[in-house]
């Protein structure tokens, strides 16, 4: 007869929410047991960051929780800081949606690994980094995170996590940003996690694919408010007439680490006024490094970038006020873009203080506007991004660029972290800038149906070269 090993996590209507204030995890009931994976589901706001973070005593400042929780046979929000630290140190790994943020540039990926590993061996962090499907014949691990894809650093990120050989693994949007074959290496490799090491493996997801899978249960999230209604436009699919005019890239070169290792080469790209070009290749192709260049915060090489026919400088702090206010980025990565010190309204008020001339009175005012664009209550503006979900913080990252008044926005990866009607809502946002400002939107996508939906054309990138551009229905097929 089989029993049932006790759960390594049980909650029981355990909820967390800020004093006279929103609730941040409505009551939860659920079991976690070890050798299994479990999906957290629900739409952005309902809190499964929230509960992640609570699994190892991160609860925000000022929250307060009821009802009951118990990991490993301790509820980490009641301990004491001395043994908090020890279960978040050998029994609880948690890898963040942000993972990059949180890996030292200055260290080695073998140095960031060996740091926490329980068996600090060469070849035991070799073998960590190729069971996380890490290309470890490259010499990868003697890179630094910033000579790595956003897809490397999140696996690097999960190698130092398990480096530690932790009971519970904890794991915020894990595929978020990856190409479908490495989400399926994703998910196919947490499987095989929780089966081998007998883990219980716990991961906030939208990726229906993702939970399909690998997770064994799902357990979703309802928030305690309905989201705000959102009108629903189709995409619009008239292409922009060619031209001079626009965003072009020519002959880029670039690297990382100063003439080091080749990460773009010889790259033509082009985006007209008004048009919606994506950028798609797999993970480490490029993609986020053309996106930097363009906006000046990655050296080109050789090449140069012109924007409406006019030489733009490859180095931000050599562009004109103008030039910086008219081509804006929305990183991939919103917790490390945006200051946790500083609330919303104050980091949206700055772009307009820098690239507007609207009178400090005013300036409250086109907040609440820029928050209602992307689908946040006005009050959002006395939050601090701690306080928001990663969806929410992706939402105040694109106000925040929308706030200098754009004409070319670099969005890159910005439904990654979003359930689907929310991403579906930031597109139609986006198009509307698009169709009633004539906004040029160039977005790195590697979700294809929104890519075919919300686009005109594509550029392919494979190894830091574009391989073809053309019309997005004749080059892309979902």
């Amino acid at each position: 007869m089989n029993t049932v090993a006790p759960a390594a996590v049980s909650l029981s209507g355990f909820s967390v929410r800020l004093p006279d204030g929103p609730v941040l995890l409505p009551a939860t009931t659920a079991q976690l047991h070890a050798g299994q994976v479990t999906a957290l589901m629900g739409a952005s706001g309902s809190g499964k960051t929230t509960l992640l973070r609570a699994l190892i005593g991160h609860l925000p400042v000022g929250a307060t929780a009821t009802g009951s929780l118990d990991v490993l046979g301790r509820s980490p929000h009641q301990l004491p800081p001395e043994e908090l630290r020890a279960l978040r140190r050998t029994m609880v790994a948690y890898v963040g949606q942000d993972p990059g943020s949180a890996l030292d540039p200055r260290m080695t990926v073998r140095r960031l690994v060996a740091e926490l590993a329980t068996d600090p061996r060469e070849e035991k962090i070799l073998d960590l980094l190729a069971e996380c499907r890490l290309p470890v014949d490259t010499g990868i691990a003697g890179r630094r995170p910033t000579a790595l894809s956003g897809g490397q650093q999140r696996r690097v990120a999960l190698a130092r996590a398990l480096a530690r050989a932790p009971r519970l693994l904890l794991l915020d949007e894990p595929t978020a940003g990856l190409d479908t074959a490495l989400r399926d290496e994703i998910a196919h490799l947490l499987r095989h996690l929780a089966t081998s090491r007998d883990l219980a493996v716990v991961i906030a997801t939208h990726d229906p694919h993702l939970v399909r899978t690998c997770a064994d249960h799902t357990v979703r999230l309802t928030p305690k408010t309905s989201p705000t209604p959102r009108a629903r436009a189709a995409a619009s699919t008239t292409t922009a007439d060619p031209g001079t005019d626009g965003l072009a890239a020519r002959a880029v070169d670039a690297s990382f680490g100063g003439g080091g290792r080749p990460v773009l080469s010889g790259v033509e790209f082009s985006a007209a006024p008004g048009a919606a070009t994506a950028v798609i290749g797999p993970s480490g192709s490029g993609k986020t490094t053309l996106l930097r260049v363009l906006a000046g915060l990655h050296p080109a090489h050789t090449g140069h970038l012109t924007l409406d026919g006019r030489p733009l400088a490859t180095h931000v702090r050599r562009r004109s006020r103008e030039q910086q206010r008219r081509v804006q980025l929305v990183p991939q990565n919103p917790l490390a873009a945006l200051n946790p010190r500083h609330t919303v309204g104050r980091q949206l008020t700055r772009p307009l203080r820098l690239h507007t001339d609207l009178p400090r009175s005013a300036r409250a005012e086109r907040v609440s506007e820029l928050l209602a664009q992307v689908g946040l209550p006005a009050d959002y503006a006395d939050r601090h991004p701690g306080e928001l979900s990663g969806g929410q913080r992706q939402r105040v990252s694109i106000a925040r660029a929308l706030a200098a008044g754009p004409d070319v926005l670099l969005c890159d990866e910005v439904t990654s972290a979003l359930d689907p009607d929310t991403a579906d809502g930031i597109m139609e946002l986006l198009t509307r800038l698009r169709e009633e400002h004539r906004t040029t939107l160039v977005v790195v996508s590697h979700e294809p149906d929104l890519v075919a939906r919300y686009t005109d054309t594509v550029h392919l990138l494979e190894a830091g070269r574009i391989t073809d551009t053309g019309p997005t229905a004749a080059l892309l097929s979902v």
